[in-house]
């Protein structure tokens, strides 16, 4: 039933289209001249029908669960939820909707069948009068497009208007996403704050957020030092930068100046293969294949290597990495004026000197710009880090010692029988305010980088 509206939205969208086209067409061919193409009528007339139909959609299918289920639980017989909580009364309404759905456990009362059977009746009553508004408000606004096909009517600017309110409607979602996502943050990690000392998360050097969490639960006193974890995450990610910065450059350099064309039609697809890769996949690759690798090789000549290290999860972090760089790299590149190569070519230097001393310059803002993106990756990646780094906080910056990072410790603290009220878990919120800082302060190192060595050409 949800896909109907949608389908429906879609025939009409296509049908504005080609109606106002066709009969764009018409009047052009009619020998009276058109201010706009013909295309443009039908753009107006689909854009004029998806968007707000789309939207009167999306806003339906938000409130059409509150509502059904304030009217099922409203609906429900005298007192049968006295004495109920929060907690329970949403435990009766999911064993309802359990119920409207033909999961039955047990023998449940006589109130409780007849709420899930209207529930069923709500949600099949909301989707038909949904599917029955969007037909109505589709063929609404399917005659007042065809109505403004004319001669005179300036389609362009319509369609033009559209799309610029929704690009502004992004960009203001996009920016109050941002505020939230700072204020949140901010408002629990002062809460955090005012349970643990600034410099004792600041300056720490033991990280071990166990606290108990119930009054029936026996745990540590918990240290809430960051460092350990800021170091880890250090650690991993000047390994991975190791790895993938001299590839991902070097195979840029090659792939773009000295390979031949049908090697790199072949190659660069095949090198950009790594970044769709899912990272659960390099996370079984670093703990089956990798981390017993150097591990073995480590007991050979006598290291002492644990079983999950930094350098598994950088190492294979970095492979990850290669095609950001890689990527970036070879755009900049080839972003630079095909005549700074000439002139470079024609003042006698080789394709080496010509690499080094004029385009390698010439597109070091973009490069810059593709690594600080690939250590912004390499700070935010969780699940490589979870499966060959392990979950243990150390204070070492030894590669072949397992450490943790930031993100890793994020979700850990957010697992499971989690209450937003005590240090532990709010210790999640600190660590990504620091995590959203460092991000922030590379972000504006790269920009600096960027306007300080960017070149205008003409």
């Amino acid at each position: 039933m949800t896909a109907l509206p949608f389908l429906l939205l879609i025939a009409a969208v296509i049908a504005g289209y080609l109606i106002n086209r066709l009969a764009a067409k018409a009047i052009r061919d009619g020998g009276d001249r058109l201010h706009s193409l013909t295309s443009y009528h039908g753009l107006f007339s689909a854009l004029l029908i998806l968007v707000p139909v789309l939207t009167f959609i999306l806003l339906w299918l938000v409130a059409q669960g509150p509502v059904i289920d304030g009217l099922v639980m409203g609906g429900l017989p005298d007192g049968v939820l006295d004495g109920l909580d929060s907690g329970g009364t949403q435990l009766v309404l999911a064993e309802i909707k359990s119920l409207a759905k033909g999961k039955v456990f047990g023998t449940p009362e006589d109130w409780k069948i007849a709420a899930g059977d209207r529930f069923v009746r709500l949600q099949t009553n909301a989707g038909w009068l949904l599917v029955a508004s969007v037909g109505l408000l589709s063929l609404a606004l399917l005659g007042f497009a065809r109505s403004r096909v004319y001669a005179g009517f300036r389609a362009r600017q319509g369609v033009e208007r559209i799309v610029s309110g929704l690009m502004i409607f992004c960009s203001t979602v996009a920016v109050f996403t941002t505020i939230g996502i700072i204020v949140s943050l901010t408002y629990e990690t002062i809460r955090f704050l005012d349970a643990v000392p600034l410099t004792d998360f600041l300056f720490g050097t033991n990280w071990e957020p166990q606290i108990p969490l119930r009054a029936d639960q026996i745990a540590a006193e918990g240290a809430f030092g960051w460092l350990p974890v800021f170091v880890g995450t250090i650690v991993i990610t000047v390994v991975a930068l190791v790895v993938a910065v001299p590839i991902g450059l070097f195979s840029a350099v090659y792939l773009n100046e000295f390979a031949p064309r049908r090697f790199r039609a072949v190659v660069k697809p095949l090198l950009e293969i790594l970044a769709g890769v899912p990272t659960v996949v390099y996370g079984f690759f670093a703990i089956l294949i990798v981390a017993p690798a150097i591990r073995s090789f480590g007991q050979s000549i006598g290291l002492d290597v644990a079983p999950n290290t930094a350098l598994a999860a950088g190492g294979v972090m970095g492979i990850m990495l290669i095609p950001f760089i890689s990527s970036f790299a070879d755009d900049a590149l080839s972003a630079v004026p095909r005549t700074l190569r000439d002139g470079a070519l024609g003042l006698g230097s080789t394709r080496g000197e010509m690499m080094t001393t004029v385009l390698f310059p010439a597109a070091l803002p973009g490069i810059v710009g593709g690594v600080l993106l690939a250590v912004s990756r390499a700070i935010g990646e969780t699940m490589i880090v979870v499966m060959a780094a392990g979950l243990i906080a150390r204070m070492t910056i030894n590669p072949l010692d397992s450490v943790t990072t930031v993100t890793v410790q994020i979700v850990t603290l957010l697992i499971g029988d989690t209450s937003f009220d005590n240090p532990k878990t709010l210790a999640a919120f600190a660590l990504g305010m620091m995590l959203f800082l460092v991000t922030l302060i590379i972000n504006i190192f790269a920009l600096r980088i960027v306007r300080k060595y960017r070149e205008a050409y003409d």
